[in-house]
């Protein structure tokens, strides 16, 4: 297996790519690694090779985002773009017993074949991979919280304001208009000035001139991968817009505070504590009073619907599920799902990868018990894989959103 090394000078000579999930997260989360010396380039490639690339290199039985992200990697270094001799990969880990820790092995054997040379690197934060010449200050991943939240009250406002906005392409003037801004900042600094910084967001976005029409409101939930990256969804959001609704996707920072508080839980579980359950556990009351800022400004603003507070996620959560399920996104959907219903988004798609186990049994399961806690929740789980027909997934949509209507 290809076991290439990313060396400290090669921070100097090599591009690194990264697949794609969260467009607008991962484009200011690259401005932080750019300012401190590494060059990157995010793949936005949907064509037809990736898939096709991903099923060379990844059996078809395993999870369908680690096929994704492997044939957009394999598509790219086979475009003839880049230098195959100064560039490396990223993909993350979480470390937990479910794809995204996994990926990177079935990574490095794909590359065996053709480009035993590339190094692939691993962002982490579990202590996997550490002997990488890639290295995360604590600086660092402290304006990568921020771009995280930055990049949450980004996505929810554009999806908001491009469902009912007048003139097409206002609501992404404004969305590119705080990119830009905000890269700006990691460079110069300012960054850490939120309360403001969301008032002249909040602004911006309320002065897109939109229609009073009502529209069906649609969340979407899932596998990480599946629930926000375009290439794995076919563009959901693009298309639920196409057909009159407004998407409603909950915050990136929702995972990462899932992420570190199953950490502090498994102590309390099991009845251990060590230095990593302690360091998460302070992690996680720095990213939670984070999000509590933004949720509110965004009350005191008024005219859009904050975030989803993770002590309320948890609180659900409790309600139909222990919160020691924690595999792939455990509890975390069915307490997304719960939230939804409750705040009034009523039909909800639970985008689902085949090979995903987890998502399947937890998703699956739990929608009914969600239905009989909320009788007008309107739930559909959609399959994603390298068989499916966007038409059919897209037909199956339309199905839920015909029913929907008639409920309006």
């Amino acid at each position: 297996m290809s076991n290439a090394k990313f060396t400290p000078e090669m921070k100097h000579t090599h591009t690194i790519l990264i697949p794609d999930m969260l467009p607008i997260h991962f484009g200011l989360i690259m401005e932080i690694f750019r300012n401190n010396g590494y060059k990157m380039e995010l793949l936005t490639s949907s064509a037809r090779s990736v898939v096709d690339e991903g099923l060379k290199h990844v059996h078809n039985d395993t999870c369908y985002p680690a096929l994704l992200v492997i044939g957009q990697f394999i598509d790219a270094l086979k475009s003839g773009k880049y230098d195959v001799n100064k560039v490396a990969l990223l993909i993350s880990q979480t470390g937990g017993g479910c794809r995204a820790s996994n990926y990177i092995h079935l990574l490095r054997k794909a590359l065996d074949e053709e480009f035993p040379q590339i190094p692939v690197l691993s962002l982490n934060f579990s202590g996997l991979e550490k002997d990488s010449g890639f290295k995360i200050t604590a600086g660092m991943f402290l304006q990568m919280l921020y771009a995280v939240l930055y990049g949450d009250i980004l996505m929810s406002l554009y999806n908001t304001c491009r469902a009912y906005e007048v003139r097409k392409g206002d609501s992404k003037a404004v969305l590119d208009k705080w990119r830009d801004k905000i890269s700006e900042l990691f460079r110069k600094g300012g960054y850490r000035k939120t309360k403001k910084l969301y008032r002249e967001i909040l602004a911006d976005f309320s002065a897109v001139e939109r229609t009073k029409e009502k529209k069906i409101r649609v969340g979407i939930v899932g596998e990480i991968y599946v629930k926000y990256s375009p290439l794995a969804n076919n563009h959901l959001e693009d298309f639920l817009i196409s057909e009159g609704c407004e998407p409603v996707v909950p915050a990136f920072l929702d995972f990462c505070l899932y992420c570190a508080v199953n950490t502090v839980n498994d102590g309390t579980i099991y009845n251990f504590s060590n230095g990593t359950t302690r360091i998460f556990g302070i992690a996680y009351k720095l990213i939670y009073h984070m999000q509590k800022q933004m949720i509110a400004v965004m009350k005191e603003h008024g005219e859009f619907d904050p975030p989803h507070d993770f002590e309320d996620l948890r609180a659900y959560a409790d309600k139909y599920m222990h919160q020691g399920v924690k595999m792939g996104e455990g509890w975390l959907i069915p307490a997304e799902m719960a939230a939804l219903a409750h705040g009034g988004v009523e039909n909800i798609i639970c985008t689902q990868p085949f090979g995903c186990l987890p998502n399947h049994i937890v998703a699956k399961g739990m929608s009914r018990v969600i239905k009989e806690a909320f009788p007008q929740a309107n739930i559909v789980a959609v399959d994603y894989d390298p068989g499916a027909t966007r038409v059919n997934q897209e037909n199956r949509i339309k199905l839920m959103l015909a029913n929907a209507k008639k409920e309006i």
